[in-house]
């Protein structure tokens, strides 16, 4: 950034964090530290999430949409409490932590006696109690679970307690989960929050637990903490507890008998700067050389949301199934407890097929399956349609055509994550891109959904102006037939005001027009929703006329402006380039596929004569024997090498466009290039072990040409091994991945927070981010290749306007 760039940005962060008191959409002063703590997050999508540290502790909160809290509660904890012939043994806190409240209880378990496992979503936790001859697994569920569209939505999670008796005598054993109203935060000592004990009983399975109300002017919430009452199990309860004293009266209670003494009646109201938390305990009896299980649940329903500006209230998903009057958690937590075998059930169902496969790497499995953390810890919402909505009211002035959209959000609501937990816009659109077929291949519904919501802001506009911080030149906010960049910051109002990204004006970026387009067509393949198809194919060319602009000299080929036009939006590009030239032939072959399965042959053979200039503008410009160059500048860093040059590639090969008459790109370029990249950018880049750099110089030194070129994109890296698989080229894509697993989920401890970027010297970028959920685009490309993947979609017999 230059100086005035710098001066404009911090003079806008000092009005907005420090004036407004608002957080900024790109904080580049305050980043979040990285904490090497975190696992497995608790909940469904688009319901708020709760995540648990690898150690046990509840350290990161995201109950208020895209709002995160990184507290860890020292009083939500588990204790065990065991008995033999009516005394008690041995009661501990599940915790190796000391801390200077709840002294009256007995911390500092021992490390060396714990281990975890995560696949998400689900983890394990396994304590073998030393000196005990007893060992507790703990197995943390949540309700995600590919194609379903009610319980993924459910902001609940549930802990299965296998409790393995391997004395020679009976042994009696609690187990005790506590809770602290609130998620540490100065909210939790303004007054007025309180607990109450509750029972849920239907067809005959009872459900007992305490309600927590946190009763916050905006966005108030219940948490319920609960156990299953069963034949041979007791659920025993305290109300109410001060969290920040010594809690000598809850020890002490369990410590008595294994029991808590369940008060009845509602506790009073917390006074200002006053805390309160609550106990639940689950008790059997485990028989000589058995084991036995306790299943407890944790749930909370914040089901009505403002965002930030305040102006509208939104509906969560769930509440379709469990209404929105705020008591929905007793039923939530009776369902989960009910219902979370056949989760597990649907979750091995889904993940065995890879699990069980000796052909690929363990690491990978781990990571495939772990990095859709995001897909809920994305600061995501998923919001029902409210039910006096007309289709008006969603389309927008312009938005008639879009025949479909109505009843399809009515159906599936509206969903939206951010860019990154430190990114805070929502559904940024450059980088969905690369996410986008983690939602096309789980929950195909939500994705297009998504993709209404971008065509209903493509085809209207928002007159506003507005001056951006790069260059400081005013614009309009959105022009028409323009793809946005984001719909909106989780501070505003989403869906309502869009574009919160404020660094460069996007309406002349090069790449967001261009991936609507691809992924319009990508989702029908997959999906074979020919209405979906027919209601898009007005907007793909709307938006692809406007691209045409960008085809300054007629030669079939789009060029950049000589400026960041694109997602890499610190990264310089002037004329024809690899990346931008590269999707726009895929879009424009795209386009020529559509018009023919929809039979608008005039479209098709406009396209057709686009697509054969553009083929040859782009060889010859770009093409310089080994790979693609980075632009046709002639500049001193447009031979560089830029890891992300065969995307547009990467999308044909999903789609299955990648050979025959869809062949854009030569084969043997493409392999050239791909070989080119894992020698260079791969292999020469910190001894072939970060995964590939995103720009390195035909002499092997990393491009330092921006803060980008020399970066390595965990995201980015994921989606070029996937084009390698595609390509054949199978052992070097797993090889170019396994990189960047190894560095952020082993050697940088950041798992459960993959971050955008990192660069050699242990460097990063923007924790937790939607890129890396590309991966599955990895697991697409080995479907492929084994047989797996559906058939591809016939023309079709109706014409584009029947």
């Amino acid at each position: 950034m230059d100086v005035m760039n710098v001066y404009r940005y911090f003079r806008w962060w000092f009005k907005k964090t420090r004036i407004e008191k608002k957080p900024a959409f790109i904080d580049l002063l305050c980043a979040v530290p990285l904490q090497q703590i975190y696992g497995c997050p608790l909940g469904g999508i688009g319901g708020g999430t709760i995540t648990r540290g690898w150690r046990g502790e509840f350290c990161r909160w995201q109950l208020n949409p895209g709002v995160y809290h990184y507290e860890t509660v020292i009083a939500n904890q588990f204790t065990v409490c065991l008995r033999c012939k009516g005394q008690t043994v041995y009661q501990q806190v599940l915790s190796m932590e000391r801390p200077s409240t709840l002294q009256g209880w007995n911390w500092g378990y021992c490390g060396h006696y714990a281990f975890y496992h995560a696949l998400y979503p689900r983890a394990w936790m396994v304590y073998e109690l030393p000196g005990q001859n007893v060992v507790l697994t703990c197995r943390q569920v949540s309700p995600v679970i590919p194609h379903d569209y009610k319980d993924s939505s459910l902001p609940v999670g549930v802990f299965i307690w296998e409790v393995e008796n391997g004395r020679d005598e009976d042994v009696e054993v609690s187990i005790m989960f506590s809770l602290q109203n609130g998620m540490g935060t100065k909210e939790d000592r303004i007054g007025g929050h309180w607990n109450e004990p509750f029972t849920f009983e239907r067809d005959g399975e009872r459900v007992a637990g305490v309600l927590l109300h946190h009763c916050t002017p905006v966005n108030p919430f219940t948490l319920a903490i609960s156990a299953r009452e069963k034949a041979g199990t007791e659920v025993t309860h305290l109300t109410s507890f001060n969290p920040t004293g010594l809690g000598r009266e809850v020890w002490q209670d369990l410590l008595q008998d294994g029991r808590l003494d369940s008060p009845t009646g509602k506790s009073s109201l917390t006074e200002k700067g006053e805390v309160t938390a609550a106990v639940v305990c689950a008790t059997c009896r485990v028989p000589a050389r058995e084991h036995r299980t306790l299943e407890l649940a944790l749930a909370w329903d914040m089901p009505c949301v403002h965002f930030g500006s305040k102006e509208k209230l939104h509906f969560r998903r769930y509440t379709r199934f469990f209404g929105s009057g705020g008591d929905a958690a007793p039923a939530l937590s009776h369902h989960a407890l009910m219902h979370y075998k056949e989760w597990e059930r649907k979750i091995e169902a889904w993940q065995n097929p890879v699990l069980e496969n000796s052909q690929l790497p363990s690491w990978y499995k781990s990571a495939l399956f772990n990095e859709l953390y995001f897909m809920t810890d994305g600061g995501t919402i998923w919001m029902e349609v409210p039910p006096d909505c007309s289709a008006k009211d969603l389309q927008g002035p312009a938005g008639a055509g879009l025949s479909h959209l109505f009843p399809f959000l009515r159906e599936y609501g509206r969903f939206a994550y951010l860019e990154g937990q430190e990114y805070r816009m929502y559904n940024t659109y450059d980088v969905h891109f690369y996410a986008s077929f983690a939602l096309v291949m789980l929950w195909p519904k939500l994705q297009i959904s998504l993709q209404y919501d971008i065509a209903v802001t493509v085809v209207n506009e928002d007159v506003q102006l507005r001056q951006y911080l790069m260059g400081g030149q005013t614009a309009q906010v959105k022009l028409k037939n323009v793809v946005p960049h984001d719909i909106g910051d989780p501070g505003d109002e989403p869906w309502q005001r869009v574009n919160a990204y404020l660094m460069h004006d996007t309406a002349d970026w090069k790449d967001l027009n261009l991936k609507f387009v691809l992924q319009v067509y990508r989702d029908y393949y997959l999906t074979h929703d020919s209405l979906y198809l027919r209601d898009m194919w007005p907007v793909c060319q709307a938006v692809m006329e406007s691209e045409l602009k960008f085809d300054t000299d007629n030669d079939g080929l789009i060029e950049n402006g000589g400026f960041a036009d694109q997602t890499y939006d610190a990264w310089v590009v002037h004329g024809a380039s690899a990346y931008c030239g590269g999707l726009w032939l895929a879009a424009v072959c795209m386009m020529c596929k559509m018009a023919e399965v929809l039979g608008d042959a005039e479209i098709q053979q406009k396209y057709t004569d686009i697509l054969s200039k553009g083929k040859e503008a782009f060889e010859r410009m770009l093409w310089n024997g080994k790979y693609y160059n980075y632009d046709s500048s002639g500049s001193h860093t447009s031979s560089s090498i830029m890891s992300d040059q065969c995307a547009g590639q990467w999308f044909l090969g999903a789609c299955g466009m990648d050979q025959g008459e869809f062949e854009v790109f030569p084969k043997s370029h493409i392999l050239s290039a791909l070989r080119t990249i894992f020698e260079k950018n791969v292999l020469g880049f910190a001894g072939g072990t970060m995964g590939a750099v995103n720009g390195m110089r035909p002499d092997g030194v990393p491009d330092t040409s921006s803060v980008q070129s020399n970066e390595v994109w965990i995201g980015v890296v994921y989606a070029l091994a996937a084009t390698m698989i595609q390509e054949g080229m199978v052992e070097e894509g797993f090889r170019t991945a396994e990189g960047c697993y190894r560095t952020v989920w082993e050697r940088l401890g950041m798992a459960f927070q993959t971050p955008e970027a990192y660069r050699e010297k242990k460097v990063y970028r923007s924790l937790a981010y939607m890129r890396p959920l590309s991966i599955w685009s990895m697991q697409l490309a080995l479907e492929r290749r084994a047989g797996w993947a559906p058939p591809p979609p016939q023309p079709s017999q109706v014409p584009v306007n029947p």
